[in-house]
């Protein structure tokens, strides 16, 4: 579906040109990028491993920290290489997939966020009825629409790039391919473009933004009713939650809410999303709940005995 393309590769700027400055880059990113793989691979094998971690939360919890694994490795890698390359290309088809891959992990991210606001209200709001609304398989079925609902967003998204005719420029000024920037360098108007993209791509952010913070609005009304010990677990996991969805969102309702236009900070913007959030989930969840931090000390516990014994 390349309309009148004639370009088969594509130049990435990255985030700087200059040689000092990629090397910063490319610390920098490496440092995040396994600080990332590290903490999700606690979050994932601890809760995949513990009895104790079994609630609707933590079953959230482990596909939000596939999520972010999956949507940093989609970017973050070639980040790393290219800050070592003295010229950054990608091909074509490489381009398109890391547009279905961001936007794919990036919406899945979103779809679970919301899920874990669903189970956090039905938790403190409708405690008697619980076990009934969050079953094993209410859970299962709500995470599989996620899945498939990204799907459905993603793939929208890069039969919009795809539909974009590409000329003879190339050059596209950020660190990875995203639908934004290679609006700039199309060889058509792409004014109707840009309004489905905000309309697919900002809708779902601003909008589950919308919900989430009303939800949890009404959660936080609502713990005047709980006690002392309950409200302050309450709330602790509460702002846990509310942290993680601003720093996600903001970023992307600034990237994706606007006309077809692209500003220097950007690039800073997308960090963001793309690899500071995935790093910051797995801190904020671990070091903020005590379940988790004991299930690990348990987990990782076993493993040193076991270590010692072999």
């Amino acid at each position: 579906m390349k309309l009148n393309n004639n370009v088969t590769e594509f130049i990435l700027l990255g985030l700087s040109q200059d040689p000092v400055r990629k090397k910063i880059v490319f610390v920098t990113f490496l440092f995040l990028y396994l600080g990332m793989l590290l903490g999700n691979f606690l979050i994932i094998s601890t809760i995949k491993t513990s009895r104790t971690l079994g609630s609707p939360m933590y079953f959230f919890l482990f596909h939000l920290s596939l999520s972010d694994t999956f949507l940093s490795t989609s970017i973050a890698p070639r980040v790393i290489v290219d800050a070592l390359r003295e010229k950054s290309t990608i091909s074509f088809n490489e381009c398109m997939i890391q547009v279905f891959a961001s936007h794919f992990f990036g919406c899945l991210e979103i779809f679970i966020l919301i899920l874990m606001a669903v189970d956090r209200y039905v938790a403190i709001c409708k405690p008697l009825r619980y076990i009934t609304l969050m079953s094993h398989r209410v859970c299962g079925v709500l995470v599989t629409v996620a899945w498939v609902g990204s799907c459905v967003h993603s793939s929208a998204q890069i039969l919009l790039a795809l539909s974009l005719p590409f000329c003879g420029r190339n050059v596209i000024d950020h660190y990875f391919c995203d639908l934004q920037p290679l609006l700039k360098l199309a060889c058509t108007d792409t004014y109707a473009t840009n309004l489905l993209l905000v309309s697919n791509s900002g809708a779902i952010c601003t909008v589950s933004f919308v919900m989430l913070m009303f939800s949890y609005a009404i959660i936080l009304h609502s713990l005047r009713n709980h006690s002392a010990e309950g409200r302050k677990k309450a709330l602790s996991t509460c702002i846990s939650h509310i942290i993680v969805v601003i720093l996600f969102f903001g970023p992307c309702i600034f990237i994706y809410t606007r006309p077809a236009t692209t500003f220097p900070m950007d690039k800073m913007i997308a960090v963001f999303y793309t690899v500071g959030t995935p790093l910051i989930n797995p801190l904020t969840y671990s070091l903020r709940n005590t379940e988790v931090k004991n299930a690990m000390r348990m987990l990782w516990g076993k493993k040193l005995i076991t270590g010692d014994k072999i």
